[in-house]
C-alpha cells in the first residue's frame, strides 16, 4: 500500500506545474490509487495551498477546475485509509513553476520498520 501511495505522489509531483487545474493534478494521483483498487479509500483531496493559513486555496481537488498559479505553494499528499485499521499518507510541499515544481520537502521516503 505504501508503494502505491508513493507512486501516486511521485507521478503527481513529476507532472505538477503552474497552469494545470487542481482537478488535473488530483486526478493524476487518484487514478493510480483507483487503478490499484483503493478508489474508495482515498477520501480527501490531493492537496491544498499553504500561506497564512495551513489549509487555503488553491486546492488540488476533484472539484477545482481553476488553473493553479505560478509561485503557489501546494501540498501533494495522496493517501489510502482502510477504515478501522490503518492508513498511509505521504505529504510534500511544492512551489509550482511554469515548467514543473520545486519540492520543498527533503525527508527520505523509504519505509522504516521499528
Amino acid at each position: 500500500m505504501y508503494n502505491i501511495v508513493l507512486e501516486a505522489q511521485t507521478a503527481a509531483i513529476n507532472a505538477a506545474h503552474a497552469g494545470m487545474t487542481g482537478h488535473e493534478l488530483d486526478e493524476i494521483a487518484r487514478s493510480i490509487i483507483s487503478d490499484a483498487g483503493y478508489d474508495s479509500c482515498f477520501g480527501h483531496s490531493l492537496g491544498h495551498g499553504v500561506g497564512l493559513e495551513i489549509h487555503e486555496r488553491p486546492n488540488a481537488s476533484p472539484n477545482n477546475m481553476l488553473p493553479l498559479n505560478e509561485g503557489a505553494v501546494v501540498t501533494v499528499e495522496p493517501g489510502i485509509y482502510i477504515a478501522g485499521r490503518f492508513g498511509v499518507r505521504i505529504e510534500d510541499f511544492v512551489i509550482l513553476t511554469e515548467n514543473g515544481c520545486i519540492n520543498l520537502t527533503k525527508s527520505a521516503k523509504n519505509i522504516i520498520s521499528l
